[in-house]
């Protein structure tokens, strides 16, 4: 099974023509991966994939140290490397020349230095914005894009099976976190998609905490919020709460409703109706119950080769859901100094509009 990485540059390049865009720089790494295959973090180096329309040519500036993995990896087989003494916007002016009128760019990706550098480079250029070609067509995601999602999730959920059986009283969420870690890459993962979110007691109200050192105590909430990256470039993301030694009735009460709200927004996916739905219809339940003051971030967001990608599933966009989006529903209560659940699971909307779900790890709360 392979990505059609020329059909993903053949569209692009035809909606380029239809804007009558002469040259376009792609830079953020996970779109140049998206289409050419190549998955590299320059960090602070210069890495560009330039479509030239007037020359029907591609061309990917690498920094000179990744030149032989663009090679391996990349279906653009014309590279440019670009070695830490050179300046990659004199390379980029030698192989473009600076007659460029209309330049399209990644408006969130390009820093004022970078606009600086090339309004140097190529004076007479207007910059356009790309960036909703891009989204547009990362939006839909395919069954074989799908297939390696599926992998990712399915690692994911081998790791918090075999994790959570090393949780004790006395263990640090620091020290967890880097159990969990270790078990992603036992499994064949490439690593962890963001940064693992592990959280105990009181903590577990933070719903983006940062795992440190406290202690796991009897009675505590676990919150654990994670994914890993796979090595065809796709990710996972999956929450899972606990509880550890006993439950109190509150806790049970807090992680029914969440529960009832996650399945209610699960059930709620289906193609042609706007996205809100699923984030109202998941809402509504916590509302309903009491808790709706301690809700209060979207229920979902798109993933795939980033862990967070378009569609953005909150309670005000229009936007008409339709097959091949693929989006996490994960709403959660958030007690400030107490604590909180959340449970996040991953949708895909099928061709005929209904929703499957690719996690599967067991909802009912689980003491630990």
């Amino acid at each position: 099974m392979t990505i059609d990485y020329k059909s993903r540059l053949k569209t692009l390049q035809e909606r380029l023509e239809e804007k009558n865009i002469e040259v376009a720089m792609i830079t953020a790494p996970a779109n140049v991966f998206y289409y050419i295959g190549f998955n590299s973090d320059p960090h602070e180096r210069f890495m560009s994939l330039v479509l030239d329309n007037r020359t029907q040519k591609f061309t990917l500036f690498v920094p000179a140290l990744d030149k032989e993995m663009a090679e391996q990896a990349s279906i653009v087989k014309n590279i440019v490397p670009i070695s830490d003494e050179e300046d990659p916007y004199t390379k980029l002016k030698h192989e473009l020349g600076d007659e460029i009128n209309r330049f399209g760019v990644e408006m969130k990706s390009v820093s004022m230095f970078q606009h600086r550098h090339l309004s140097s480079a190529f004076p007479q250029a207007v910059y356009e914005d790309i960036q909703s070609f891009i989204n547009e067509q990362r939006l839909k995601k395919s069954r074989d894009e799908l297939i390696y999602v599926q992998k990712a999730v399915d690692i994911i959920e081998e790791v918090l099976a075999e994790g959570i059986k090393k949780v004790k009283p006395g263990m640090t969420e620091l020290e967890f976190t880097a159990e969990l870690e270790y078990l992603m890459t036992k499994h064949g993962a490439e690593g962890p998609s963001f940064s693992t979110i592990v959280l105990s007691g009181e903590k577990a109200a933070l719903p983006h905490g940062t795992p440190g050192d406290r202690v796991f105590q009897s009675g505590d909430f676990l919150l654990i919020d994670m994914g890993v990256s796979i090595k065809e470039g796709y990710c996972s993301d999956i929450t899972r709460t606990f509880i550890i030694g006993e439950a109190t009735d509150k806790q049970k009460e807090i992680y029914d409703i969440v529960l009832e709200s996650n399945q209610a927004g699960i059930n709620s996916v289906q193609g042609g109706v706007p996205l809100k739905t699923f984030d109202i219809t998941a809402r509504n339940v916590i509302h309903e119950k009491g808790y709706g003051d301690y809700f209060n971030n979207r229920v979902g967001h798109g993933l795939g080769v980033e862990v967070h990608e378009e569609p953005s599933v909150h309670e005000n966009n229009e936007q008409i859901a339709e097959a091949g989006l693929l989006f996490t529903i994960e709403p959660g209560i958030y007690i400030p100094n107490y604590g909180g659940v959340r449970i996040e699971d991953e949708v895909y909307i099928n061709e005929n509009g209904e929703a499957e779900v690719l996690t599967s790890f067991p909802k009912e709360l689980q003491i630990l």
